[in-house]
């Protein structure tokens, strides 16, 4: 199946970072291994006790959140665009001894990748809804694979964080989606990437959008809260904020940086 533009120099990209990832001390890779859980502390207050449940992770990357899933007893397939980083995630699947599996693709196809599998959870996090060209197919096909009883998990970057520049200088984007996002820059937000240069094509998905395309696929939301600061150091101008956690500088209190929904399947 021929893909848009936008999915070629997204999976481009996200080659090029993983290849960096992999190895950055961001994601600490050794320390994973040896058996620190990769994931944050408001994915884990909503996810709950996982033991035996299936559970489909969007947006995986090259699969430590995946593989800190599995070993909390989930059942668990990772999806995600980047052949690069599923290559990885298999590497790392096979050096823990774990039985998750990985599938390659667009998560706007994952009804023809996934089949007729539906899930006890969903889970999706951090960085991912900007992907997407628009979110009401999204909403639609996180339903189709959720069981009766199932849940969704998201915890995403706020909308108002994509609204600046990269240095939170100015206002340089809408709120809403109204604009195709095109950058073409150096670096990526790990570090030992100084030398990579990364075209990308996004777009800015206001609250009301994400929450609308869920609600209008049927789901029923239970959760939702914000938050002003960020779990990772993976942005320009961060000062430290209480519990680990990270502030934009001047902004300490102010901007809102994340956000976390729960919603379940009738």
């Amino acid at each position: 199946m021929e893909q848009p533009d936008y999915v070629r120099i997204n999976r481009a990209q996200w080659n090029e970072r993983t290849q960096v990832h992999v190895n950055s001390r961001f994601y600490d890779n050794t320390s994973f291994l040896a058996g620190r859980s990769s994931l944050m502390a408001p994915e884990l207050a909503l996810l709950g006790d996982l033991s035996g449940k299936t559970l489909l992770h969007l947006q995986c990357h090259f699969g430590q959140d995946t593989l800190s899933l599995a070993r909390m007893g989930a059942k668990v397939t990772g999806l995600d665009l980047s052949d690069v980083a599923i290559a990885e995630a298999r590497k790392l699947n096979a050096q823990l001894g774990l039985d998750a599996d990985f599938v390659e693709g667009n998560v706007l196809e994952m009804d023809r990748l996934l089949g007729g599998r539906t899930f006890d959870v969903v889970f999706t996090t951090y960085g991912v809804v900007g992907w997407l060209p628009e979110l009401t197919q999204w909403g639609r096909l996180i339903a189709q694979h959720l069981k009766p009883g199932g849940r969704l998990i998201l915890v995403e970057f706020h909308p108002a964080v994509w609204m600046f520049d990269d240095n939170f200088e100015y206002i340089a984007y809408s709120y809403f989606n109204r604009e195709v996002i095109t950058e073409e820059g150096v670096g990526t937000y790990t570090d030992g990437g100084e030398g990579l240069q990364l075209r990308s094509v996004s777009w800015n998905h206001s609250l009301s959008e994400v929450l609308g395309a869920l609600l209008g696929a049927g789901l029923r939301i239970n959760h939702f809260e914000e938050y002003d600061y960020s779990p990772y150091d993976c942005f320009s101008r961060t000062t430290p904020a209480p519990g680990g956690n990270y502030y934009i500088a001047g902004m300490e209190g102010k901007l809102p940086l994340m956000y976390s929904v729960a919603a379940e399947k009738p």
